[in-house]
Formats: C-alpha cells, sequence, structure tokens
C-alpha cells in the first residue's frame, strides 16, 4: 500500500516540474545555470514557493469583534507614527530562492518535450555489447560474506520438519552446515549504441568570449539530449585559427587566440579522428562546428565542401554547422553551405544571433531525430 505522503511527493514533483518547463527558455540561455552541474546531476534556482496561511490584517484596518468601543474603532492601539522603522533591523523575511536538484536525464525529457524533439533512433549499425555481473543466482558454495540468509533458513526449515525435530510450540530453526546457501552471480550481456560528438569551434581574433559563451551553453544542451540516447558517449574538441588542433573540453571552452582562419583545417583534423578511431559501422557519429562566418578565402570554403562530401557526410549521423553573430565576422561562409549543401540529408545549418538564438538553434539541429 502506497503511503500518502508518496502522493504529495510526486504531485509536489509535478509542480516542480512545471516551474522548471515554464522557465525552461531563460535557464537554456542562462550560463550560470551549467555551472552548478553536478556529476549527473544539475542545481535549478525556482521561486520561492509559498503555501497558503492565514496573517494579521495591518493595525488600524479596522474588523470585526465583540466589547466597548464603536462600529469602525480599530481593535488594538494604532502605531505610533514614527515607531519602529529607520536605524532598525527588519524583522520581516526576504524573498528566498528555492534551489532544487534535477537530474539531466530529466532535464533532457523536458528539453525533448518542450522542444518538440523526436527520439533518435541509432542508425543500422552494429551494436556494441558489454557484460555486467549481477547477482541473481544461489549456490551451494561460496564465501561467508555472500551468504543467502532466507535461502539458509528455509532449507533449515524444510529439513528439521522432514526429521521431525521442528516444534511449533517453539519454533527455533538452526541451519546447519549443508543447509547454507550462497548469493551468485550471472553475467549479463547488455546491448548498448555507442557514440562520438566532436565539436570544433574557431578561435580566431573575430571570435570573442560572448560568441564563445554562446558556443558553450549551446554544447552542454546538446551533450544532455544525445546522452539521453546512446548508452555510451565520447567527446571530442578541435579549436583552429588558421591551423587546427585537438584539445580537451576545459582548452576548448577557454582558448584566447588570434590570427586568421582556415576552417578546412579543422574539417581535415575531424575526418582524420574519424577515419582513425571511429569506424562508422560501430559508431554513431555527430560533428558540431562553430564559427562567426569568416573564412580565409573561396578556394579554402571549396576545398572544406569538398572534405564534407568525400570524407565526412558518409560517416556521420549528422553534420551540425552554427554560426554565432560577430561584429567582426562576414557571415559568408553559412551563406557558401546552404548554397553547396544545405539539400544534403544529414546537414544541418543554423544562425544564432544572440543568447536568445539559442533556444531556435538547438531545436534546428535535432528536430531531425538523426
Amino acid at each position: 500500500m502506497s503511503l500518502r505522503i508518496s502522493g504529495d511527493h510526486s504531485r509536489f514533483k509535478d509542480i516542480i516540474r512545471g516551474r522548471i518547463k515554464k522557465h525552461l527558455k531563460d535557464y537554456i540561455k542562462n550560463g550560470e545555470f551549467i555551472s552548478k552541474q553536478g556529476d549527473d546531476k544539475i542545481t535549478v534556482p525556482l521561486p520561492q514557493i509559498d503555501l497558503p496561511k492565514f496573517k494579521y490584517g495591518s493595525a488600524g484596518s479596522g474588523g470585526v469583534a465583540q466589547g466597548k468601543g464603536e462600529v469602525g474603532d480599530p481593535v488594538s492601539k494604532k502605531q505610533e507614527d514614527g515607531e519602529g522603522g529607520q536605524g532598525k533591523a527588519g524583522a520581516d523575511g526576504g524573498e528566498h530562492i528555492l534551489e532544487m536538484e534535477v537530474s539531466l536525464n530529466e532535464l533532457a525529457d523536458m528539453l525533448g518535450e518542450e522542444l518538440e524533439l523526436p527520439r533518435i533512433e541509432p542508425k543500422g549499425r552494429r551494436r556494441l555489447t558489454t557484460k555486467k555481473q549481477r547477482y541473481s543466482g544461489v549456490h551451494l558454495t561460496g564465501p561467508q560474506s555472500l551468504r543467502h540468509f532466507k535461502h539458509s533458513f528455509k532449507n533449515a526449515l524444510k529439513r528439521q520438519i522432514s526429521t521431525g525435530t521442528y516444534n511449533a510450540a517453539n519454533p527455533i530453526v538452526v541451519p546447519m552446515k549443508e543447509d547454507m546457501r550462497y548469493r551468485s552471480f550471472k553475467p549479463i550481456v547488455r546491448p548498448e549504441s555507442n557514440a562520438v560528438i566532436i565539436y570544433m569551434m574557431d578561435v580566431s581574433g573575430s571570435m570573442g568570449e560572448e560568441q564563445k559563451e554562446i558556443v558553450r551553453i549551446e554544447a552542454f544542451w546538446i551533450d544532455t539530449w544525445l546522452r539521453r540516447h546512446y548508452d555510451g558517449i565520447e567527446s571530442r574538441y578541435i579549436i583552429h585559427d588558421a591551423i587546427a588542433k585537438e584539445v580537451d573540453r576545459e582548452t576548448f571552452f577557454h582558448t584566447r587566440e588570434s590570427g586568421g582562419t582556415m576552417i578546412s583545417s579543422a574539417y581535415k583534423l575531424g575526418a582524420d579522428i574519424i577515419e582513425k578511431d571511429y569506424p562508422s559501422d560501430d559508431w554513431n557519429i555527430y560533428l558540431f562546428h562553430f564559427s562567426d562566418g569568416d573564412n580565409w578565402s573561396v578556394d579554402d570554403t571549396r576545398l572544406c565542401v569538398g572534405i564534407l562530401k568525400n570524407r565526412i557526410l558518409n560517416s556521420v549521423n549528422q553534420f551540425s554547422y552554427g554560426q554565432v553573430e560577430s561584429p567582426y565576422g562576414s557571415g559568408q561562409f553559412i551563406k557558401d553551405l546552404k548554397e553547396h549543401l544545405q539539400a544534403h540529408e544529414k546537414v544541418a545549418l543554423s544562425e544564432i544571433k544572440d543568447k536568445d538564438g539559442i533556444y531556435g538553434s538547438i531545436k534546428d539541429f535535432l528536430s531531425q531525430g538523426r
């Protein structure tokens, strides 16, 4: 029988979930929100929820009572002018913020519901399997630390009843050595769909801190959604100006560099990583590139299109390009990609004007369910 508090707790969780969904668009563009991330949970600030309760009215407001006095006379002595207030500590409570922990899986589900994202179906690639041990059997032998008390006492009871030594008036059951049973494990083969996300970002001089912050926020939500669909997932990071290099996550989001931009250097490195480490028969591959749309030359853009067509698009589930608006960027690169690749089924393009644009950009990238 479920306890009444279980129902109350469930209703409370529904209220919290509704509040988070109501403000999800604001949370999505909030970088501070991401910094409160734990291992698999995130702390979400919520407005204080006031429970209904009776309160005293202000002095002098009148009311209904019995005793001396005329209609309209205040029940209590009116507070003298100047009493209290200035120079004294306030006695009233302030506005408090309630913080709730929400798992990343719950957050991903809310994101999917709000953006109406389809579930991702891993493509027809070979599933990888892992073996895990689970204690689900009972053996006659084993270490004392794995004694199964329930089975041991049941066997002892059966033995005492069958031998006529069981006394119902004095129901003492004493297991002997032959009654003892021990827990044992069985290997369980579990299928896993593995995936890799390769992030690439232009860190040349025209990409400012605001643009990089937008990339950081958007990458968090992309990660959250994809990890909801894959048991095993890896992330790789590439930064580039005129030269590309692979870095760790911390370096990816906090690198300050300058110089020119040759986007083809990143695409070459991305293609090399895929061909070397992630056979397309075994992996679901996602490649996300962010820049402000500046590239060194038309020839280099033509080279980028060639690398995508010949080395990348045949292997990946999706190639995504996000162009973050910058006062220094020309914005030309996305126009070139639209001209050559917009009709390709594995290409998703998005323009991100500012933090408010992150919400729509996530939908641009993830609405195909690839």
